[in-house]
């Protein structure tokens, strides 16, 4: 279970998906964008924007449902990205590595980048804007809501 919680807003992962796109349109041009499903979608919809890229296609890999994980299953192939040559292949985060050894085998030619990049699974990818520590989870956009928030003098030390 992670320690610490990192919560990404929609403007900043907006900001960081395109700080991304800054980062790569110096290495392109790339003939198309493979989204990593789900939380690769978002992003590459901002980079394929920011580097004018039309051809956007998918690659699925069930990985966990929450926090709880399981046996990694590729559910939807990127059909005409072929070996990625060309390419550019785009996720929220690696962590573990899992989803990103599989697709890096399916796609070896193409340039794998992520916003975020936990320590253990850096390397399996070429570019990302911020690192965050292992033990710390990701509260993406998409996976929370606004509510009040109760007052720290409230919540007591713990």
């Amino acid at each position: 279970m992670a320690e610490h919680y990192y919560t990404v807003t929609w403007d900043q992962l907006h900001r960081d998906a395109r700080a991304l796109a800054w980062r790569l349109i110096e290495r392109g041009p790339y003939r198309g964008i493979v989204a990593i499903t789900r939380g690769g979608l978002i992003p590459a919809a901002i980079v394929a924007r920011e580097m004018e890229v039309r051809l956007i296609e998918s690659v699925c890999v069930v990985t966990y449902d929450e926090e709880k994980k399981g046996e990694a299953t590729v559910t939807k192939l990127p059909v005409a990205a072929g070996d990625g040559e060309g390419f550019l292949i785009v996720d929220d985060l690696v962590d573990t590595g899992t989803t990103a050894r599989i697709v890096r085998a399916l796609l070896p030619k193409a340039h794998f980048a992520c916003v975020y990049a936990k320590p253990a699974a850096r390397s399996l990818i070429d570019s990302f804007v911020t690192e965050v520590s292992q033990d710390t989870w990701i509260l993406f956009p998409w996976d929370t809501e606004l509510q009040a928030a109760v007052p720290l003098a409230k919540r007591g030390r713990g």
